[in-house]
């Protein structure tokens, strides 16, 4: 409502108080219900984009830190140095391989070691592999490809893996202390060979030989690559096929958390205390170094993407808004003619637009939250919400309906009383 003021004999000026300003920016939006609710969509969309995005993001790169340390920070492997021709250290005590026979008991005993051994890449040019005694030249090329490979394990290198068994059970003590010819398959290579089941008591023929099938492994926490090939005994490789010569062995560590430096110190010494320079010990990478840059990756891509949004209903805003302008010329006329100043009309106007903006920030951030928990809770999750990312989003939508409704509240404030009155 507009109210005169007089400033002395002359007449009186118009002033437009904010209650009253309010009131009309209100009444402008109630007017248009459906109208204004697909305006505020654009926001809606924007600034749950914005909080879901960066909550989602937050949430997952938890997660990763969270498996990343379960796992990575209780991983150590061991490089045969010398083997790999790395250094000009005395020859090893076996042929072709510095880790020592009893690499399974020494490294039971170092203090935070739950399981670990060695393990290979068993050395043949040409391997024969095959789910049947009878390989004739077809079945030779179409069942032993390159993607079925032979490793030796000794039965502490496969604890280690941490095999999830689909049937069967692993090899022990028993079958690496008497060259057993067993073997247990990844469930790649068991698919390949055509072997679904223990309990018949299956057998794989490798260059004619035959190996009893022990257990089929369905997943692996560590070297996925045992998925993809068949593992025999440490013992029992270096019996049949000597020593590793391409790929030199290594020894699989697993560790209790927070034991991964000390164990990585300690394993070489430990292995070989007459020449620990054979070894190399890898520990695990910082998870923090990892877990941020993680963080940085996905926060710049979904921030990037959730400013798309933004400006989509920024603009989606700005077009509506200059709509209204257009639709309510004979309005903006009528009240130049009361007396209604330029900077009354651009008020009202910015004030709807803004108004647009910021309920749709509330309702948008309402909507971010809900799709942060509920995606949390499908996916038995730690929802994690950082305040920055939740406080701020309905003053982003009050700024971007601000900004919006700046064009064209200035061109409403532009039309003139006369021109407007004879539309």
């Amino acid at each position: 409502m507009l109210r005169r003021r007089r400033h002395g004999p002359g007449i009186a000026a118009t002033r437009l108080n904010w209650r009253d300003m309010c009131a009309e920016a209100l009444a402008g939006v109630v007017q248009r219900p459906g109208r204004s609710i697909l305006t505020m969509l654009g926001t809606i969309l924007g600034v749950g984009a914005f909080v879901a995005v960066l909550g989602l993001t937050s949430t997952a790169t938890g997660q990763i830190g969270k498996s990343f340390s379960v796992l990575q920070d209780t991983t150590v492997t061991i490089d045969d140095v010398a083997a790999s021709g790395r250094t000009g250290s005395p020859a090893p005590e076996t042929a072709g391989i510095s880790l020592p026979s009893d690499t399974d008991a020494r490294l039971r005993g170092l203090n935070g070691v739950v399981d670990g051994g060695t393990w290979w890449t068993v050395p043949l040019r040409h391997p024969t592999i095959s789910g049947r005694p009878d390989v004739t030249e077809a079945t030779t090329s179409a069942e032993s490809s390159s993607t079925v490979q032979l490793f030796a394990a000794s039965p502490g290198a496969l604890r280690a893996m941490q095999p999830k068994l689909a049937t069967g059970v692993l090899y022990n003590e028993f079958h690496q202390g008497r060259t057993e010819k067993v073997c247990v398959l990844g469930s790649t290579a068991a698919h390949l060979l055509g072997i679904t089941r223990v309990d018949n008591q299956p057998a794989v023929f490798i260059n004619g030989t035959a190996y009893s099938v022990l257990g089929i492994i369905s997943d692996t926490q560590r070297l996925p690559q045992g998925l993809l090939g068949v593992l025999i005994p440490s013992n029992t490789a270096l019996s049949a096929y000597g020593p590793p010569s391409d790929n030199p062995a290594q020894a699989l560590i697993h560790t209790r958390p927070g034991a991964a430096q000390l164990v990585a110190r300690q394993a070489p010494l430990a292995l070989r205390p007459d020449h620990p320079e054979l070894l190399h010990a890898v520990p695990p990478p910082d998870p923090h170094t990892l877990r941020d840059q993680v963080n940085t990756d996905l926060s710049g891509l979904f921030l990037l993407l959730a400013a798309v949004c933004l400006v989509v209903g920024a603009v989606g805003i700005a077009n509506t808004t200059l709509v209204a302008v257009l639709e309510r010329t004979a309005e903006i006329g009528l009240r130049r003619a009361l007396g209604a100043r330029p900077r009354h009309i651009t008020a009202q106007f910015l004030t709807e637009s803004t108004a647009l903006g910021g309920l749709g920030g509330l309702i948008g951030t309402g909507i971010g939250v809900a799709v942060v928990v509920i995606t949390a809770i499908a996916r038995q999750w730690t929802a994690v919400l950082q305040p920055y990312a939740v406080l701020p989003a309905p003053l982003i939508g009050l700024s971007i309906g601000f900004a919006a409704g700046v064009y064209p509240a200035l061109r409403a404030a532009r039309i003139e009383p006369l021109d407007a009155l004879r539309r």
